[in-house]
Order: C-alpha cells, then sequence, then structure tokens
C-alpha cells in the first residue's frame, strides 16, 4: 500500500512539473501547447481513478494499471500465435484446425517428418491395420434413415452439418453452409432457431430441429402449432426432424432471446412478437415423459407425411434411457434416429458449470445407447448420429466403431468457413464473420467462396474416411468394429474399444434389470 502511494505522490509531481514546464516553454514556443493537450486528458484520467472504487488495481495505479487489461484482451491471440504448440490448443489444437483448412482450401495435407504424439502416454489411440488392404467400392458413404414406421426415408450422407441457428450465426455464414451442404450433397442441422431463408436460399438438405421454444411452429403463447408444423416440414428442402432433448455444452440448460437481438427478421422466422424477450425453457410443454414423447414424435411424423423424425440428446441418467427403450419396445413406438450428443460439444455461450461437468462424454454414452437399443431388439429401426468433435476420418471411423451410423460437426464446419478460434463467439464480434450479426463483420464473409471449402472440407474428409478403412480392411461401415481400436489406458498397458466400452455395458445392464416397465 505505501508503495502505490508513493506512486500516485510520484505522478502527481511528475504532472505538475510537466504542466508548469509546458506552461514556461508556451510563453516562448507555442508548439509547446500540444505537449500540454497530451498531458491533460492524462492527468485528468488519474485523477478519475484514483477517486473511483470499482477497480482496485486503477485505483493504485491509475495509469500503468491499463497495462494489465491491454495484455489481457490479447492474452488469447499472443498464446496461439506465439506460445502454443501444434498439439496444445484447446478445444482444438493448431494440427486440427490446419487440417480442416488444408482439406477445404484442397491443398497439401499431408504431414512432415512423422508423429509429433506421444504414442507412450495415456490416452493415445490407434486402429489396427491390416495386411492385406481393401478396396471400398462406395465412393460416397451413406446411410438409410428411416424405420419401419416412416414413409419417407432419407439418403444421409455419414458426415454432415450439426445444429447451429441463424442468429447464432450470420446470414452469410448459414447460407455458406447449406449451399456447401448441397455442393457436397450431404446435410445441414438448421438449430432450434427456426428454418431461415438462408437455410432455403443455400438449397443444402435440411435436418429441421425443434427445440422447447418450438421456434417456426408455435402458436402466440408458445405451444407447438400442429398447422405451422404441418406447413413447414412441407417444404423439400426439409428431409428430415430432430427433436432437440439437450445439447451436450449446456444439457437441461434452457435458453433467452434478449428484446433487443429479437429483430423483425428473427421474429418472423420464429413466430415471435418482434422486440420481446422469448425463453427457451429446459423441458418440452408438448410431453412430459418417455410415452409421451413417443407420442409426439409418431405425431410429427403423421403431420410430416412420413418423413424421419428423431431425437437429440446428451446422455444423463441412464435409468431413463433404458425406460425409454422400454416403452419404445413395449408399444412399439420409436423414433427413426437418436443424435447422441456428447458432453465435449460446443456452443456459443454456455454457463461454465454446464461446460465442465454436466453430460456423458460421446463415447461412453454412444456405447451405452448402442448396447441398450440392442438389448432390446431396436437397434435395426433406429439410427444413431455422433456428435462432439469430429472433424477427421479416423474421428469418424472411432465413432462408427462404438455404434454410430453417421456423424455430425459444427466446429470443423465452422473452420471450413474460416473460424480461426478466436473464442468470441458469445460477444458479438467474431472476426471472420460467423458467429456474429454485425453487417460490418459478416459482409466479409464470401459465401461463393465459404460454400466450395465447406464442400471440400466434408468431400476429402470422406475421402480420409474411405482411406483408412481401405488400410484397415473395412471394406464397408458394417465391418468396423471396436475390437479394432485401442487406447493406451496405462503405461504399458492398452485395450480395445470393445474392452473398454462394452464389457462395462454389460456389467450395468445387469443391474438396470430391477428398472422395469411399471
Amino acid at each position: 500500500m505505501a508503495t502505490s502511494i508513493s506512486v500516485r505522490k510520484t505522478l502527481s509531481y511528475v504532472f505538475i512539473a510537466l504542466y508548469l514546464l509546458t506552461f514556461f516553454f508556451s510563453i516562448f514556443e507555442r508548439q509547446a501547447l500540444w505537449l500540454l493537450l497530451l498531458i491533460a486528458p492524462l492527468h485528468l484520467l488519474y485523477f478519475r481513478n484514483i477517486r473511483q472504487a470499482q477497480h482496485s488495481l486503477l485505483r493504485n495505479y491509475p495509469l500503468l494499471g491499463y497495462l494489465r487489461y491491454f495484455f489481457e484482451s490479447i492474452r488469447p491471440e499472443l498464446r496461439q500465435y506465439f506460445f502454443e504448440s501444434d498439439l496444445d490448443g484447446k478445444p482444438f489444437s493448431r494440427r486440427q484446425r490446419s487440417i480442416v483448412y488444408q482439406r477445404a482450401k484442397n491443398v497439401r495435407q499431408t504431414v512432415p517428418f512423422g508423429m509429433q504424439t506421444n504414442s507412450q502416454e495415456p490416452g493415445y489411440e490407434w486402429i489396427a491395420h491390416t495386411m492385406f488392404p481393401v478396396h471400398v467400392k462406395e465412393e460416397d458413404l451413406r446411410v438409410m434413415v428411416g424405420s419401419s414406421r416412416c414413409k419417407q426415408p432419407y439418403s444421409a450422407s455419414i458426415y454432415n452439418i450439426s445444429a447451429m441457428s441463424y442468429g447464432s450465426l450470420s446470414k452469410t455464414a448459414v447460407t455458406a453452409l447449406s449451399a456447401g451442404a448441397k455442393l457436397g450433397k450431404f446435410a445441414h442441422n438448421t438449430g432450434e432457431g427456426g428454418v431461415s431463408p438462408f437455410h432455403l436460399e443455400g438449397g443444402g438438405d435440411l435436418i429441421w430441429q425443434i427445440g422447447t421454444g418450438y421456434f417456426g411452429c408455435r402458436d402466440k403463447q408458445g405451444n407447438f402449432s400442429e398447422e405451422l408444423f404441418a406447413r413447414q416440414v412441407a417444404h423439400p428442402h426439409i428431409k428430415m426432424v430432430e427433436i432437440k432433448l439437450s445439447q451436450g455444452a449446456k444439457p437441461g440448460h434452457g435458453g433467452i432471446l434478449p428484446a433487443a437481438k429479437n429483430t423483425p427478421e428473427i421474429a418472423a422466422i420464429r413466430k415471435v412478437e418482434p422486440y420481446t424477450t422469448v425463453a427457451s425453457p429446459p423441458a418440452h410443454a408438448a410431453f412430459s415423459d418417455q410415452f409421451t414423447m413417443l407420442l409426439f414424435i409418431d405425431k410429427l411424423r403423421v403431420l410430416s407425411e412420413g418423413k424421419p423424425v428423431g431425437i437429440k440428446l446428451c446422455m444423463g441418467n441412464k435409468q431413463e434411457f433404458e425406460r425409454l427403450c422400454q416403452e419404445m419396445k413395449h408399444n412399439n413406438l420409436f423414433p427413426d434416429f437418436i443424435t447422441i450428443d456428447g458432453a465435449e460439444g460446443g456452443t456459443g455461450a454456455a454457463p461454465l458449470e454446464f461446460t465442465d461437468s454436466l453430460g456423458m462424454p460421446l463415447y461412453d454414452a454412444l456405447a451405452y445407447a448402442h448396447s441398450t437399443l440392442t438389448k432390446y431388439g431396436l437397434r435395426e429401426e433406429i439410427r444413431l448420429i455422433a456428435a462432439g468433435k469430429i472433424i477427421t476420418g479416423v474421428d469418424i471411423i472411432k465413432a462408427i466403431s462404438l455404434g454410430a451410423d453417421m456423424c455430425y460437426s459444427a466446429r470443423g464446419m465452422m473452420f471450413a468457413l474460416g473460424c480461426i478460434q478466436a473464442l468470441q463467439c458469445d460477444s458479438g464480434r467474431c472476426p471472420v464473420g460467423i458467429a456474429t450479426q454485425d453487417k460490418n463483420l459478416y459482409k466479409g464473409l464470401d459465401v461463393a467462396d465459404k460454400r466450395v471449402r465447406v464442400a471440400n472440407f466434408h468431400g476429402n474428409t470422406i475421402k480420409s474416411t474411405i482411406e483408412v478403412m481401405e488400410a484397415c480392411g473395412f471394406s464397408s461401415l458394417q465391418e468396423i468394429t471396436p475390437d479394432k481400436v485401442f487406447r493406451r489406458v496405462e503405461q504399458g498397458k492398452n485395450a480395445s474399444f470393445k474392452e473398454i466400452y462394452f464389457s462395462k455395458q454389460t456389467a450395468a445392464s445387469e443391474v438396470n434389470q430391477n428398472y422395469v416397465l411399471n
């Protein structure tokens, strides 16, 4: 404290001396008046800070304290550009980001001089290859989505764009993603913000996501509207419908659309009143338990004239999912697909506790869902979609080995658009015009160029997946099994995904036998 008082006194003396010298020299040299104009604002700032009570640092160090805030503001850039290694970046390393950029630009995708990861450290994963590589006949890996209750099944790529709403993303970003999906012949999930004109403008196949706010299909009271749903879902670009129960980044957490962001354009898309605060509650109002949810799914399937309808959730309470499977089996009602969003999934903004501490990681959840659906004889009816940090062909193969039929990617597709992981998604100041509604920023994202990059990234990732399959002896997606994927679980000890994830499921299913359908 004595030091800070001394610093303040010294600065006061310096300012007084500068004032006197400037005034003295200004008598003879008018140019010295410019120095007075520089000193006066600093002195005013100095006196303002020593009298304010909000910031102790600025009160003790009225001018030098600003250096702390300056360096704090550029800390992410300093770390990313100067100090971060190719493998250290979070949530995605520079090496991961680089492979997306290279594939999106359709340039060299090789790496020199060998692996940088430490293959002896616990957590290192690899896939067993074969002495006799095979040839995969399919050039475009696809899977048919649609149960026996579905009249309009959809042939989907195994790699698609995950849920990102217009409003969270800019109009140019959404248009480029949809247009890229059209070029690459894969699907684009709308996110829960509704089907915007920019989703439709791109012309790609759409998976319409419906959240708790029922945006795009809600009445004036915020309840689900069958009439509005039937009108929207009839659009030929909409191929599937996904009911969002929860997401990995913030499971069980609702959201708020502030009045200031609820512009007439957004309001028209979401079917709400403009310039009003609109809530997305944590839970759905159209159903309250497993059985009523299955009835709602069947209602949407009828209203859509047989298009595939599924649910998206981050796995939490295992007994609830088992109860859902029991209800499916008992009533012969089921979704056409289930999207499993891992706890490592991202979003533009989420509370720290929800991001770091709620929800089951993707691999555990995927293996559990696959095992439980198989146990109840439902696996042939229901497709599983995996979401959560899937950006390479190896990521896709790992997810498929644990039971996934297809995968989503959100941040991988954002990197393809030009995302630099600036971690400004929740500020509205995304420097590359993706996660912003600032026209001065999003106009810098050229749709014609970025749509090609999105399509390139998808195509090159599928190509990479096929190459790895061939090297490992998998001539089809059905041949990818968890006993061929390995992880070093501790120093000197390895285990296959089958041992890690499916031996535990057997024990868990025996425990859950006591949880029976009433």
